[in-house]
């Protein structure tokens, strides 16, 4: 895995020298108060480093284009001080390449009202900077993030710190590689896409090479390595042997340890961040990558199957925005099964045939060997386990021939309550919002795939947030949508693209 990046974001006052350098002097002051209260604050996943008041066209430019070949900076913050004349900020920002988030705040909480002269006037008016400000990126159609609130609430602190993840997503997403080996599967249309348009819009380079490739390198593993790794297996999950022999039964599992380190140093040498394989196409490989693929999705690759590799970079995408949060409850590769239409008691069942990310398991997870139908091989290792439950997003990625749009849907993951002793997968039981029938209808509106990019951790804005940077479209399913609106959001989002 690529190592990571110690990711910054820039603080920039904006203001002007109307005033005099005595209130230049309080600017920097209060700025500089302000970003140690929000980086002592614990709310924001990156620290922010404060820059140099800009007062004039030639300061701004430099700013923003410093920010550009900063390797390490991953957006910048803005705030209007004082009235700044938009006019000076346009060449800059006309130059500038990165996330731009607009905090809208001033530094005191409260007028004075007992003291207030025109001096504080002139000096705390964001109320009339920012507009000034807000309008000449509005007019220039720059995409940004608005921050409305004073900078010491809770509550703005999280959106500056939530929006920072999606940022390190646009900033990510230009280094996504996706290994392909394996072609889309047959006569499916939805895990396919535009590969050249995903590059030229998403950053994401996805490239082809044939299964004897990667298993020559599973060819090549050592039987000590192997058993290594094996140890390793056996001290991390509970063995669920479903009365094989032990002997027979570490064979099978010896065959994914084999997988697991073929397969990670075919991603590292190659410098690949997501991996697609595909069932029917296995080439010399004696399994169908499971427990290999589930314990790479674990380590931070991300994965898509029958050739998905839109959702394969998705999951990589996702799992870098939730590097870093505490207590995470993990992100990982999905499909839609099958459903559960009791009323009151509606639900889907997600899972895939093995490749389900352990990070969201809810307890240890045990492996087992059952035997597959697809594949035309060997019985396959896997972890079985069942998914922690809790608030989530499902998001889907499809290509609509002149455009990408992403499809985020709100999601319970609810608690298991039925053993299902017979289904060796790991599995997911979700209720969709604003409810099942509701729910499936607008997935099935917007065209929405069956594979998603399932995450207990991210939410629905920081995905639009990341998709409006990306200038792709976004639909949200969640409580408010209704199946009228939606239709007409629809048709709307077409026209505009046409």
């Amino acid at each position: 895995m690529q190592k990571e990046k110690k990711y910054t974001f820039w603080f920039a006052t904006g203001s002007q020298d109307l005033y005099g350098e005595k209130t230049l002097r309080e600017v920097e002051e209060h700025s500089k108060k302000i970003i140690e209260s929000l980086n002592a604050s614990g709310r924001l996943p990156f620290e922010l480093i404060l820059k140099p008041t800009l007062i004039d066209s030639a300061s701004i430019r430099k700013c923003f284009n410093d920010a550009n070949i900063d390797e390490n900076c991953a957006g910048v913050i803005t705030w209007m001080h004082t009235f700044s004349p938009a006019k000076m900020w346009i060449h800059g920002l006309q130059e500038y390449r990165k996330p731009l988030l607009h905090l809208h705040t001033q530094f005191n909480r409260e007028i004075p009202w007992d003291t207030i002269d025109m001096d504080y006037m002139n000096t705390n008016q964001s109320a009339h900077g920012d507009r000034e400000y807000g309008h000449i990126v509005s007019r220039m159609g720059i995409e940004r993030k608005v921050v409305a609130g004073h900078w010491g609430d809770e509550e703005v602190q999280n959106k500056i710190g939530s929006w920072m993840r999606s940022a390190i997503g646009v900033i990510e997403s230009s280094h996504i590689r996706v290994l392909r080996v394996a072609d889309n599967m047959r006569n499916v249309a939805v895990t396919e896409g535009d590969k050249v348009e995903a590059e030229i819009k998403l950053g994401w380079e996805i490239d082809a090479y044939n299964i004897s490739d990667i298993a020559d390198y599973v060819k090549e593993v050592s039987d000590a390595d192997a058993e290594q790794l094996i140890d390793e297996y056996y001290s991390s999950y509970n063995i669920i042997l479903d009365g094989r022999d032990p002997k027979k039964f570490r064979n099978h599992v010896k065959k994914q340890a084999q997988i697991e380190i073929g397969f990670r140093k075919f991603l590292i040498e190659r410098n690949y961040h997501a991996i697609v394989t595909h069932f029917d196409m296995l080439g010399n490989l004696e399994q169908l990558p499971g427990l290999a693929i589930q314990r790479l999705m674990a380590e931070g690759y991300g994965f898509g199957a029958e050739g998905d590799w839109k959702t394969a970079a998705m999951v990589r995408l996702m799992k870098l925005m939730t590097r870093g949060i505490p207590y995470a409850k993990g992100t990982s590769f999905m499909e839609d099964y099958t459903y559960n239409l009791v009323p009151g008691k509606e639900a889907i069942l997600q899972s895939h045939m093995l490749e389900v990310c352990p990070s969201i398991a809810e307890t240890k997870p045990s492996i087992r060997v059952t035997p597959l139908s697809m594949g035309n091989r060997e019985d396959p290792a896997r972890l079985v386990f069942t998914s922690k439950p809790g608030k989530g997003i499902a998001c889907s990625l499809i290509d609509l021939g002149n455009r990408f749009r992403l499809i985020v849907n709100n999601v319970t993951s609810l608690k298991q309550e039925n053993h299902m002793p017979n289904l060796p997968v790991a599995t997911a039981l979700w209720r969709p919002e604003p409810g099942l029938l509701a729910g499936a209808e607008a997935w099935i509106l917007a065209g929405g795939a069956h594979h998603t990019a399932f995450s207990l951790d991210l939410t629905a804005e920081q995905m639009g947030d990341w998709a409006a940077m990306m200038g792709i479209e976004c639909i949200f399913i969640d409580n408010d949508t209704t199946i009228r609106n939606l239709k007409n959001e629809l048709r709307w989002n077409e026209a505009a693209y046409k």
